[in-house]
């Protein structure tokens, strides 16, 4: 095997590891949640039965966006792959593709803003990145850490000046948000995370180089 057969196999085998963790998320999920509809019909009234069919049908709706469009998500067509040194000025901000650097920054939880060029190569990898704006309360801001910290392939950090308090961006689509709770975040995750859009999907979001 060649070089370039095997790193392509092992692209191929992170990409089916990191979707089974997606699979089992998502089950656990749909086992909690009938679970508690089990629970409440039994022995815990009328009303709380109706709030968790109420989570199911929640559930369900969220799954059937996931598999179609979100509303607000922008796509970028035409963006390029090309590594180059040094800074790049892009039409976006953050942005959501084109060329970067020849190193990516390790997927994770960052405090501080991270080189936009690195941050785009771990997009091409299939992570999705999470920005907030400095002034994001902290608890907007815990949120945002717990979604990052259950995904393995998120990067999370601050940007300057961003218009918006959130923006979530993977290669060739972003989507802002006013609210880091917004239910259209854990489904942007879950459809652009090692997306069907990603140019080089299962290929490492680790062994970069951590900007801090």
């Amino acid at each position: 095997m060649t070089s370039r057969e095997q790193r392509a196999a092992d692209r191929a085998a992170n990409l089916a590891k990191v979707r089974a963790a997606q699979a089992r998320t998502q089950r656990r999920q749909k086992a909690v949640i009938i679970g508690g509809a089990l629970a409440a019909g039994l022995g815990l009234g009328v009303a709380a039965a109706l709030a968790v069919a109420r989570d199911i049908e929640s559930q369900a709706a969220s799954e059937a966006l996931t598999e179609g469009s979100i509303d607000g998500v922008v796509q970028f067509e035409g963006l390029s792959q090309e590594h180059v040194p040094g800074p790049v000025e892009y039409e976006q901000s953050p942005p959501a593709g084109g060329q970067h650097a020849g190193v990516w920054v390790n997927c994770g939880v960052y405090t501080a803003p991270i080189p936009n060029e690195q941050a785009v190569h771990s997009l091409e990898h299939g992570a999705v990145w999470l920005t907030y704006s400095p002034e994001l309360a902290p608890e907007g801001r815990e949120t945002l850490t717990s979604a990052a910290e259950k995904a393995s392939y998120a990067l999370l950090s601050p940007v300057a000046d961003l218009p918006v308090p959130v923006v979530a961006s993977a290669w060739g689509v972003q989507l802002t948000l006013d609210d880091p709770s917004d239910p259209r975040l854990e489904q942007f995750l879950q459809k652009y995370l090692q997306g069907e859009q990603t140019p080089e999907p299962g290929a490492p979001c680790t062994g970069g180089v951590d900007p801090t």
